[in-house]
Protein backbone atom coordinates (compact mmCIF):
# COMPACT_ATOMS: atom_id res chain seq x y z
CA UNK A 1 0.00 0.00 0.00
CA UNK A 2 2.80 2.48 0.81
CA UNK A 3 4.01 2.07 -2.76
CA UNK A 4 0.87 4.04 -3.63
CA UNK A 5 1.50 6.79 -1.10
CA UNK A 6 3.56 9.99 -1.22
CA UNK A 7 4.45 11.83 1.98
CA UNK A 8 4.26 15.63 1.59
CA UNK A 9 5.93 17.93 4.11
CA UNK A 10 5.50 21.70 3.63
CA UNK A 11 8.28 23.54 5.42
CA UNK A 12 9.61 26.99 6.14
CA UNK A 13 13.02 25.61 7.07
CA UNK A 14 12.52 25.35 10.83
CA UNK A 15 15.10 23.29 12.79
CA UNK A 16 12.29 20.89 13.65
CA UNK A 17 12.40 19.67 10.04
CA UNK A 18 15.67 17.87 10.79
CA UNK A 19 14.03 16.13 13.75
CA UNK A 20 11.16 14.98 11.53
CA UNK A 21 13.48 13.74 8.79
CA UNK A 22 15.64 11.89 11.31
CA UNK A 23 12.55 10.15 12.66
CA UNK A 24 11.38 9.16 9.18
CA UNK A 25 14.85 7.91 8.26
CA UNK A 26 15.22 5.83 11.43
CA UNK A 27 11.74 4.30 11.43
CA UNK A 28 11.59 0.61 10.48
CA UNK A 29 9.20 -0.88 8.00
CA UNK A 30 8.20 -0.23 4.40
CA UNK A 31 8.78 3.11 2.72
CA UNK A 32 6.34 5.27 0.73
CA UNK A 33 6.92 5.90 -2.96
CA UNK A 34 8.36 9.35 -2.38
CA UNK A 35 8.90 12.13 0.14
CA UNK A 36 8.10 15.58 -1.27
CA UNK A 37 9.43 18.54 0.68
CA UNK A 38 7.72 21.79 -0.27
CA UNK A 39 10.00 24.71 0.55
CA UNK A 40 7.61 27.58 1.29
CA UNK A 41 10.26 30.21 2.01
CA UNK A 42 10.38 33.24 -0.30
CA UNK A 43 14.16 32.90 -0.34
CA UNK A 44 16.77 30.84 1.41
CA UNK A 45 19.56 28.37 0.96
CA UNK A 46 18.56 25.06 -0.63
CA UNK A 47 17.35 22.35 1.70
CA UNK A 48 19.62 19.35 2.13
CA UNK A 49 17.27 16.60 3.30
CA UNK A 50 19.06 13.53 1.99
CA UNK A 51 20.06 11.00 4.60
CA UNK A 52 20.17 7.21 4.69
CA UNK A 53 16.85 5.55 5.34
CA UNK A 54 14.56 8.10 3.72
CA UNK A 55 12.41 7.22 0.72
CA UNK A 56 13.28 8.99 -2.55
CA UNK A 57 13.20 12.73 -1.82
CA UNK A 58 12.08 15.54 -4.09
CA UNK A 59 12.25 19.23 -3.15
CA UNK A 60 9.92 21.76 -4.80
CA UNK A 61 9.53 25.47 -4.02
CA UNK A 62 6.54 27.77 -3.85
CA UNK A 63 8.43 31.03 -3.42
CA UNK A 64 6.44 31.77 -0.28
CA UNK A 65 2.81 31.11 -1.15
CA UNK A 66 1.61 30.03 2.30
CA UNK A 67 0.65 26.64 3.75
CA UNK A 68 -2.38 26.00 1.55
CA UNK A 69 -0.45 26.66 -1.65
CA UNK A 70 2.48 24.60 -0.37
CA UNK A 71 0.27 21.58 0.29
CA UNK A 72 -1.39 21.99 -3.09
CA UNK A 73 1.95 21.96 -4.86
CA UNK A 74 2.90 18.88 -2.88
CA UNK A 75 -0.07 16.75 -3.85
CA UNK A 76 -0.02 18.00 -7.43
CA UNK A 77 3.60 16.91 -7.65
CA UNK A 78 2.70 13.45 -6.35
CA UNK A 79 1.45 10.76 -8.72
CA UNK A 80 0.36 8.12 -6.23
CA UNK A 81 -3.14 7.17 -5.10
CA UNK A 82 -2.61 8.58 -1.61
CA UNK A 83 -0.93 11.73 -0.30
CA UNK A 84 -0.01 11.78 3.38
CA UNK A 85 0.61 15.27 4.78
CA UNK A 86 2.91 15.86 7.74
CA UNK A 87 3.77 19.22 9.28
CA UNK A 88 7.44 20.05 9.64
CA UNK A 89 7.24 20.39 13.42
CA UNK A 90 5.92 16.93 14.31
CA UNK A 91 7.71 13.70 15.21
CA UNK A 92 6.18 10.44 13.93
CA UNK A 93 6.27 7.39 16.17
CA UNK A 94 8.84 4.72 15.22
CA UNK A 95 6.07 2.49 13.82
CA UNK A 96 4.48 5.33 11.80
CA UNK A 97 5.18 3.80 8.39
CA UNK A 98 3.72 0.44 9.38
CA UNK A 99 0.70 2.04 11.02
CA UNK A 100 0.10 4.27 8.00
CA UNK A 101 0.12 1.22 5.76
CA UNK A 102 -2.39 -0.51 8.03
CA UNK A 103 -4.58 2.60 8.20
CA UNK A 104 -4.81 2.90 4.42
CA UNK A 105 -5.03 -0.76 3.50
CA UNK A 106 -8.46 -1.91 2.45
CA UNK A 107 -10.28 1.37 3.06
CA UNK A 108 -13.66 1.44 1.29
CA UNK A 109 -13.92 3.60 -1.81
CA UNK A 110 -16.12 6.12 0.01
CA UNK A 111 -13.34 6.90 2.51
CA UNK A 112 -11.42 9.86 1.18
CA UNK A 113 -9.03 10.51 4.06
CA UNK A 114 -7.44 9.07 7.17
CA UNK A 115 -6.31 11.24 10.09
CA UNK A 116 -3.49 10.25 12.39
CA UNK A 117 -3.56 10.72 16.14
CA UNK A 118 -1.71 13.54 17.89
CA UNK A 119 -0.15 13.82 21.31
CA UNK A 120 1.12 17.11 22.68
CA UNK A 121 3.57 16.71 25.58
CA UNK A 122 3.08 19.26 28.36
CA UNK A 123 5.37 20.04 31.30
CA UNK A 124 4.96 17.44 34.07
CA UNK A 125 6.12 19.74 36.85
CA UNK A 126 3.91 22.82 36.39
CA UNK A 127 0.70 24.10 34.88
CA UNK A 128 0.93 24.75 31.10
CA UNK A 129 1.21 28.26 29.74
CA UNK A 130 -1.50 29.82 27.61
CA UNK A 131 0.44 28.97 24.44
CA UNK A 132 1.03 25.40 25.60
CA UNK A 133 -2.67 24.93 26.34
CA UNK A 134 -3.55 26.24 22.90
CA UNK A 135 -1.14 23.83 21.23
CA UNK A 136 -2.49 20.95 23.34
CA UNK A 137 -5.86 21.50 21.70
CA UNK A 138 -4.46 19.93 18.54
CA UNK A 139 -4.70 16.54 20.22
CA UNK A 140 -8.50 16.72 20.10
CA UNK A 141 -8.87 18.59 16.79
CA UNK A 142 -10.59 17.09 13.78
CA UNK A 143 -9.07 16.86 10.32
CA UNK A 144 -5.85 18.77 11.00
CA UNK A 145 -3.14 18.19 8.41
CA UNK A 146 -0.40 17.74 10.99
CA UNK A 147 -0.96 14.11 9.96
CA UNK A 148 -3.70 13.47 7.42
CA UNK A 149 -3.72 11.28 4.31
CA UNK A 150 -6.07 12.00 1.40
CA UNK A 151 -6.79 10.21 -1.83
CA UNK A 152 -5.25 12.24 -4.62
CA UNK A 153 -8.40 11.88 -6.73
CA UNK A 154 -10.41 13.47 -3.93
CA UNK A 155 -8.05 16.43 -3.70
CA UNK A 156 -8.24 16.91 -7.45
CA UNK A 157 -12.03 16.71 -7.47
CA UNK A 158 -12.44 19.53 -4.93
CA UNK A 159 -9.47 21.65 -6.05
CA UNK A 160 -7.30 20.96 -3.02
CA UNK A 161 -6.73 23.48 -0.24
CA UNK A 162 -8.34 26.90 -0.51
CA UNK A 163 -5.46 29.34 -0.92
CA UNK A 164 -7.58 32.24 0.30
CA UNK A 165 -6.76 30.99 3.80
CA UNK A 166 -3.36 32.65 4.23
CA UNK A 167 -2.38 31.02 7.53
CA UNK A 168 -2.09 27.50 8.87
CA UNK A 169 -5.60 27.92 10.28
CA UNK A 170 -9.00 26.69 9.06
CA UNK A 171 -7.66 25.67 5.64
CA UNK A 172 -7.69 22.02 6.73
CA UNK A 173 -11.22 22.25 8.18
CA UNK A 174 -12.46 23.92 5.00
CA UNK A 175 -11.01 21.12 2.89
CA UNK A 176 -12.53 18.46 5.12
CA UNK A 177 -16.00 20.01 4.87
CA UNK A 178 -15.78 20.25 1.08
CA UNK A 179 -14.66 16.64 0.87
CA UNK A 180 -17.50 15.45 3.12
CA UNK A 181 -19.95 17.52 1.07
CA UNK A 182 -19.19 15.15 -1.84
CA UNK A 183 -20.54 12.25 0.24
CA UNK A 184 -17.09 10.91 1.10
CA UNK A 185 -16.05 9.96 4.62
CA UNK A 186 -13.02 10.83 6.71
CA UNK A 187 -11.81 8.38 9.35
CA UNK A 188 -9.25 8.26 12.15
CA UNK A 189 -6.37 5.84 11.90
CA UNK A 190 -4.17 4.29 14.57
CA UNK A 191 -0.82 5.93 13.73
CA UNK A 192 0.59 8.51 16.13
CA UNK A 193 2.71 11.62 15.94
CA UNK A 194 4.06 13.85 18.68
CA UNK A 195 3.52 17.58 18.27
CA UNK A 196 5.97 19.39 20.58
CA UNK A 197 5.07 22.88 21.73
CA UNK A 198 7.03 25.19 19.45
CA UNK A 199 9.01 27.96 21.16
CA UNK A 200 7.56 31.39 20.53
CA UNK A 201 7.50 34.92 21.91
CA UNK A 202 5.05 36.44 24.37
CA UNK A 203 2.94 38.16 21.68
CA UNK A 204 1.89 35.04 19.77
CA UNK A 205 -1.63 35.13 21.23
CA UNK A 206 -2.05 38.61 19.80
CA UNK A 207 -0.91 37.60 16.31
CA UNK A 208 -3.20 34.60 16.08
CA UNK A 209 -6.25 36.85 16.38
CA UNK A 210 -5.94 37.35 12.61
CA UNK A 211 -7.68 33.98 12.37
CA UNK A 212 -10.99 35.67 13.21
CA UNK A 213 -11.10 36.87 9.59
CA UNK A 214 -10.71 33.26 8.46
CA UNK A 215 -13.67 32.28 10.63
CA UNK A 216 -15.78 34.76 8.67
CA UNK A 217 -14.62 33.12 5.45
CA UNK A 218 -15.61 29.72 6.83
CA UNK A 219 -19.11 30.98 7.65
CA UNK A 220 -19.52 32.53 4.21
CA UNK A 221 -18.41 29.31 2.51
CA UNK A 222 -20.11 26.71 4.70
CA UNK A 223 -23.01 28.40 6.45
CA UNK A 224 -23.78 29.23 10.08
CA UNK A 225 -23.46 25.62 11.27
CA UNK A 226 -19.90 25.17 10.05
CA UNK A 227 -18.49 25.02 13.59
CA UNK A 228 -20.65 22.02 14.49
CA UNK A 229 -19.65 20.20 11.31
CA UNK A 230 -15.95 21.03 11.71
CA UNK A 231 -15.91 20.40 15.49
CA UNK A 232 -14.62 23.95 16.06
CA UNK A 233 -15.49 25.78 19.27
CA UNK A 234 -16.73 29.36 19.09
CA UNK A 235 -14.29 30.59 21.72
CA UNK A 236 -14.63 34.03 23.29
CA UNK A 237 -15.38 36.18 20.26
CA UNK A 238 -18.81 37.33 21.58
CA UNK A 239 -17.19 38.38 24.87
CA UNK A 240 -14.37 40.12 22.98
CA UNK A 241 -16.95 42.04 20.96
CA UNK A 242 -18.76 43.12 24.13
CA UNK A 243 -15.54 44.24 25.84
CA UNK A 244 -14.49 46.18 22.75
CA UNK A 245 -17.91 47.83 22.52
CA UNK A 246 -17.61 48.89 26.16
CA UNK A 247 -14.21 50.45 25.50
CA UNK A 248 -15.49 52.33 22.46
CA UNK A 249 -18.56 53.48 24.40
CA UNK A 250 -16.36 54.78 27.22
CA UNK A 251 -14.30 56.85 24.79
CA UNK A 252 -17.35 58.12 22.91
CA UNK A 253 -19.23 59.07 26.06
CA UNK A 254 -16.19 60.85 27.44
CA UNK A 255 -15.88 62.87 24.22
CA UNK A 256 -19.59 63.65 24.49
CA UNK A 257 -18.96 64.97 28.02
CA UNK A 258 -21.05 62.39 29.79
CA UNK A 259 -18.60 61.37 32.51
CA UNK A 260 -21.00 59.25 34.52
CA UNK A 261 -21.98 57.05 31.60
CA UNK A 262 -18.36 56.95 30.43
CA UNK A 263 -17.30 55.70 33.86
CA UNK A 264 -19.88 52.91 33.75
CA UNK A 265 -18.72 51.82 30.29
CA UNK A 266 -15.07 51.98 31.38
CA UNK A 267 -15.88 49.84 34.39
CA UNK A 268 -17.54 47.29 32.15
CA UNK A 269 -14.45 47.22 29.95
CA UNK A 270 -12.15 46.84 32.96
CA UNK A 271 -14.28 44.05 34.42
CA UNK A 272 -14.39 42.15 31.15
CA UNK A 273 -10.67 42.52 30.59
CA UNK A 274 -9.88 41.48 34.16
CA UNK A 275 -12.12 38.41 33.92
CA UNK A 276 -10.43 37.37 30.67
CA UNK A 277 -6.95 37.89 32.10
CA UNK A 278 -7.74 35.97 35.29
CA UNK A 279 -9.11 32.97 33.40
CA UNK A 280 -5.84 32.76 31.48
CA UNK A 281 -3.66 33.36 34.53
CA UNK A 282 -5.51 30.93 36.79
CA UNK A 283 -5.00 28.02 34.41
CA UNK A 284 -1.30 28.68 33.94
CA UNK A 285 1.93 28.52 35.94
CA UNK A 286 1.39 32.00 37.43
CA UNK A 287 5.05 32.92 37.25
CA UNK A 288 6.09 36.51 36.71
CA UNK A 289 6.62 36.24 32.97
CA UNK A 290 3.33 34.47 32.30
CA UNK A 291 1.30 36.82 34.50
CA UNK A 292 2.73 39.96 32.88
CA UNK A 293 2.19 38.47 29.43
CA UNK A 294 -1.43 37.59 30.19
CA UNK A 295 -2.14 41.05 31.59
CA UNK A 296 -0.70 42.83 28.55
CA UNK A 297 -2.20 40.59 25.89
CA UNK A 298 -5.61 40.32 27.56
CA UNK A 299 -6.08 44.04 27.04
CA UNK A 300 -5.04 43.80 23.36
CA UNK A 301 -6.82 40.64 22.27
CA UNK A 302 -10.50 41.76 22.45
CA UNK A 303 -10.13 44.81 20.16
CA UNK A 304 -7.81 42.95 17.79
CA UNK A 305 -10.14 39.95 17.60
CA UNK A 306 -13.04 42.29 16.84
CA UNK A 307 -11.03 44.23 14.28
CA UNK A 308 -9.98 41.10 12.40
CA UNK A 309 -13.55 39.78 12.48
CA UNK A 310 -14.84 43.04 10.98
CA UNK A 311 -12.04 42.95 8.43
CA UNK A 312 -13.19 39.49 7.39
CA UNK A 313 -16.80 40.66 7.12
CA UNK A 314 -15.73 43.32 4.61
CA UNK A 315 -13.10 41.25 2.81
CA UNK A 316 -15.15 38.12 2.23
CA UNK A 317 -18.29 39.56 0.71
CA UNK A 318 -19.66 37.45 -2.13
CA UNK A 319 -17.05 34.67 -1.93
CA UNK A 320 -17.67 31.45 -3.80
CA UNK A 321 -16.60 27.89 -3.19
CA UNK A 322 -12.95 27.27 -3.99
CA UNK A 323 -12.40 25.82 -7.43
CA UNK A 324 -8.64 25.56 -7.32
CA UNK A 325 -6.40 24.96 -10.28
CA UNK A 326 -7.13 22.51 -13.07
CA UNK A 327 -5.13 19.30 -13.19
CA UNK A 328 -4.27 19.79 -16.83
CA UNK A 329 -4.15 22.65 -19.33
CA UNK A 330 -4.06 21.67 -23.00
CA UNK A 331 -2.96 24.17 -25.63
CA UNK A 332 -3.59 24.35 -29.32
CA UNK A 333 -0.24 24.72 -31.08
CA UNK A 334 -0.45 26.89 -34.19
CA UNK A 335 -1.81 30.34 -33.48
CA UNK A 336 -1.85 29.76 -29.71
CA UNK A 337 1.58 28.63 -28.52
CA UNK A 338 3.47 29.47 -31.71
CA UNK A 339 2.89 31.79 -34.62
CA UNK A 340 0.75 30.17 -37.29
CA UNK A 341 2.56 29.20 -40.48
CA UNK A 342 0.02 27.05 -42.36
CA UNK A 343 0.99 23.42 -42.79
CA UNK A 344 4.41 24.05 -41.35
CA UNK A 345 6.84 21.14 -41.57
CA UNK A 346 10.03 23.06 -40.86
CA UNK A 347 11.20 23.15 -37.20
CA UNK A 348 12.99 26.43 -37.90
CA UNK A 349 9.59 28.11 -38.29
CA UNK A 350 8.35 26.97 -34.88
CA UNK A 351 8.40 30.37 -33.18
CA UNK A 352 6.68 30.90 -29.81
CA UNK A 353 4.29 33.78 -29.26
CA UNK A 354 5.27 36.41 -26.73
CA UNK A 355 5.11 35.18 -23.15
CA UNK A 356 4.52 31.52 -24.03
CA UNK A 357 7.45 30.10 -22.08
CA UNK A 358 6.72 32.20 -19.01
CA UNK A 359 3.03 31.27 -19.07
CA UNK A 360 3.73 27.56 -19.32
CA UNK A 361 6.37 27.71 -16.60
CA UNK A 362 3.92 29.54 -14.33
CA UNK A 363 1.56 26.57 -14.61
CA UNK A 364 4.32 24.03 -14.05
CA UNK A 365 5.53 25.92 -10.99
CA UNK A 366 2.08 25.50 -9.44
CA UNK A 367 2.03 21.78 -10.23
CA UNK A 368 -0.39 21.98 -13.17
CA UNK A 369 0.38 19.60 -16.01
CA UNK A 370 0.46 20.97 -19.56
CA UNK A 371 0.01 19.44 -23.00
CA UNK A 372 -0.62 20.10 -26.66
CA UNK A 373 -3.57 19.12 -28.88
CA UNK A 374 -3.03 20.04 -32.52
CA UNK A 375 -4.81 19.43 -35.81
CA UNK A 376 -2.26 18.62 -38.53
CA UNK A 377 -4.40 18.05 -41.60
CA UNK A 378 -1.38 18.83 -43.81
CA UNK A 379 -0.48 15.16 -43.44
CA UNK A 380 -3.79 14.03 -44.95
CA UNK A 381 -3.48 16.66 -47.67
CA UNK A 382 -0.02 15.41 -48.63
CA UNK A 383 1.62 18.74 -47.81
CA UNK A 384 3.74 17.50 -44.88
CA UNK A 385 4.71 14.12 -43.46
CA UNK A 386 4.24 12.62 -40.01
CA UNK A 387 8.00 12.80 -39.58
CA UNK A 388 7.93 16.54 -40.22
CA UNK A 389 5.13 16.97 -37.70
CA UNK A 390 7.16 14.99 -35.16
CA UNK A 391 10.23 17.15 -35.85
CA UNK A 392 8.22 20.31 -35.29
CA UNK A 393 6.80 18.89 -32.06
CA UNK A 394 10.31 18.06 -30.88
CA UNK A 395 11.35 21.64 -31.59
CA UNK A 396 8.28 22.86 -29.68
CA UNK A 397 9.30 20.73 -26.72
CA UNK A 398 12.84 22.14 -26.87
CA UNK A 399 11.54 25.71 -26.82
CA UNK A 400 8.55 25.45 -24.50
CA UNK A 401 8.70 22.01 -22.87
CA UNK A 402 8.60 19.73 -21.15
CA UNK A 403 5.01 18.76 -21.98
CA UNK A 404 3.18 16.02 -20.14
CA UNK A 405 1.33 14.97 -23.26
CA UNK A 406 1.42 15.85 -26.97
CA UNK A 407 -1.49 14.82 -29.18
CA UNK A 408 -1.88 15.57 -32.87
CA UNK A 409 -4.41 14.51 -35.49
CA UNK A 410 -3.08 13.76 -39.00
CA UNK A 411 -6.54 13.48 -40.57
CA UNK A 412 -8.37 15.83 -42.89
CA UNK A 413 -11.76 17.46 -42.31
CA UNK A 414 -13.55 14.87 -44.45
CA UNK A 415 -11.96 11.77 -42.90
CA UNK A 416 -14.61 11.41 -40.21
CA UNK A 417 -12.14 10.68 -37.40
CA UNK A 418 -12.91 11.20 -33.74
CA UNK A 419 -9.68 13.00 -32.93
CA UNK A 420 -9.70 16.07 -35.18
CA UNK A 421 -10.99 19.13 -33.36
CA UNK A 422 -13.88 19.99 -32.93
CA UNK A 423 -14.20 16.28 -32.08
CA UNK A 424 -13.19 15.49 -28.46
CA UNK A 425 -10.77 12.66 -29.24
CA UNK A 426 -7.44 14.38 -28.54
CA UNK A 427 -8.69 16.08 -25.38
CA UNK A 428 -10.16 12.82 -24.10
CA UNK A 429 -6.99 10.90 -24.99
CA UNK A 430 -4.77 13.41 -23.16
CA UNK A 431 -6.95 13.22 -20.05
CA UNK A 432 -7.02 9.43 -20.17
CA UNK A 433 -3.25 9.22 -20.59
CA UNK A 434 -2.67 11.33 -17.47
CA UNK A 435 -5.59 10.05 -15.41
CA UNK A 436 -7.33 13.45 -15.33
CA UNK A 437 -11.07 14.02 -15.06
CA UNK A 438 -11.96 16.11 -18.15
CA UNK A 439 -13.95 18.42 -15.85
CA UNK A 440 -10.59 19.41 -14.30
CA UNK A 441 -9.03 20.16 -17.68
CA UNK A 442 -8.79 23.50 -19.51
CA UNK A 443 -8.26 23.82 -23.26
CA UNK A 444 -6.73 27.05 -24.59
CA UNK A 445 -7.05 27.73 -28.31
CA UNK A 446 -7.60 30.41 -30.91
CA UNK A 447 -10.57 29.14 -32.93
CA UNK A 448 -14.04 27.73 -32.42
CA UNK A 449 -12.90 24.16 -33.04
CA UNK A 450 -10.77 24.31 -29.88
CA UNK A 451 -13.73 25.53 -27.84
CA UNK A 452 -16.06 22.90 -29.29
CA UNK A 453 -13.56 20.07 -28.71
CA UNK A 454 -13.26 21.06 -25.06
CA UNK A 455 -17.02 21.18 -24.60
CA UNK A 456 -17.50 17.83 -26.30
CA UNK A 457 -14.92 16.23 -23.99
CA UNK A 458 -16.41 17.79 -20.85
CA UNK A 459 -13.51 20.20 -20.39
CA UNK A 460 -13.41 23.98 -20.02
CA UNK A 461 -12.31 26.23 -22.88
CA UNK A 462 -10.59 29.61 -22.99
CA UNK A 463 -10.31 31.30 -26.38
CA UNK A 464 -7.40 33.58 -27.22
CA UNK A 465 -8.51 35.12 -30.54
CA UNK A 466 -6.07 36.18 -33.23
CA UNK A 467 -6.74 38.51 -36.18
CA UNK A 468 -7.79 35.49 -38.27
CA UNK A 469 -10.31 34.16 -35.75
CA UNK A 470 -13.80 34.52 -37.17
CA UNK A 471 -15.95 37.06 -35.36
CA UNK A 472 -18.84 34.64 -34.88
CA UNK A 473 -16.46 32.20 -33.15
CA UNK A 474 -15.24 34.93 -30.84
CA UNK A 475 -18.79 35.92 -29.95
CA UNK A 476 -19.76 32.31 -29.28
CA UNK A 477 -16.86 31.63 -26.92
CA UNK A 478 -17.96 31.80 -23.31
CA UNK A 479 -14.51 32.64 -21.91
CA UNK A 480 -12.08 34.81 -23.84
CA UNK A 481 -8.67 36.26 -23.00
CA UNK A 482 -6.71 38.86 -24.91
CA UNK A 483 -3.38 37.03 -24.78
CA UNK A 484 -1.95 33.66 -23.88
CA UNK A 485 -0.51 35.22 -20.73
CA UNK A 486 -3.91 36.58 -19.75
CA UNK A 487 -5.50 33.16 -20.29
CA UNK A 488 -2.99 31.52 -17.98
CA UNK A 489 -3.43 34.30 -15.43
CA UNK A 490 -7.16 33.52 -15.43
CA UNK A 491 -6.43 29.85 -14.82
CA UNK A 492 -4.05 30.58 -11.95
CA UNK A 493 -6.61 32.93 -10.41
CA UNK A 494 -9.31 30.25 -10.52
CA UNK A 495 -11.27 32.00 -13.29
CA UNK A 496 -11.88 29.00 -15.51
Amino acid sequence: MLAQCTVVVPTIGRPSLDVLLDALAAAPGPRPAELVLVDDRPTGAPLHPDRPGLPPVRVVRTGGGGPARARNLGWRTARTEWTAFLDDDVVPDPDWYARLEQDLAGLPADVAGSQGRVRVPLPPDRQPTDWERGTAGLAASSWITADLAYRRSTLAAVGGFDERFPRAFREDSDLALRVMDTGARLVRGERWITHPVRPTDRWVSVRVQAGNADDVLMRRLHGPDWRDRADAALGRRPQHTAVTAAALAAVGLAVARRPGAAAVAAAAWAAGTAEFAWRRIAAGPRDRTEVSTMLATSALIPPLATWHWLRGVVQHVGVRRWKGLPDLVLFDRDGTLVHDYPYNGDPAWVRPVDGAKEALDALRTRGVRVGVVSNQSGVARGLITREQVAACMERLDELLGPFDTIQFCPHGPDDGCGCRKPAPGMVAAACAELGVDPARCVVVGDIGADVEAAAAAGAVAIMVPTPVTRSEEVEAAGHRAGTLTAAVDDVLAGRW
